[in-house]
């Protein structure tokens, strides 16, 4: 994809895994990964504990309404967004 093809809210995959744009700069996309988020907790004196949630259940807690966002924002330059296609 070119950097013109990307519009904030909208989805695409690259590598196996979909996305949703955040955010779109001169050079570079922000966006969030959407089928799947990884949900880490910790209890007083307990160990960090993590568990997969599928990109409905993370969409229907609220994880991917922003911004800001529950989850990590990923960066996509040039070379990147080559890789992406558009749902």
């Amino acid at each position: 994809m070119d950097l013109s093809d990307f519009r904030i809210g909208s989805e695409f995959t690259c590598s196996g895994r979909r996305y949703r744009c955040t955010d779109i700069g001169i050079r570079t996309v922000l966006a969030i990964q959407v089928d799947e988020a990884t949900i880490a907790s910790k209890e007083p004196g307990e160990p960090v504990t993590t568990r997969l949630v599928s990109g409905h259940e993370a969409e229907a807690i609220g994880w991917f309404t922003g911004p800001p966002y529950s989850v990590i924002e990923h960066v996509f330059d040039e070379e990147d967004q080559d890789l992406c296609e558009p749902v």
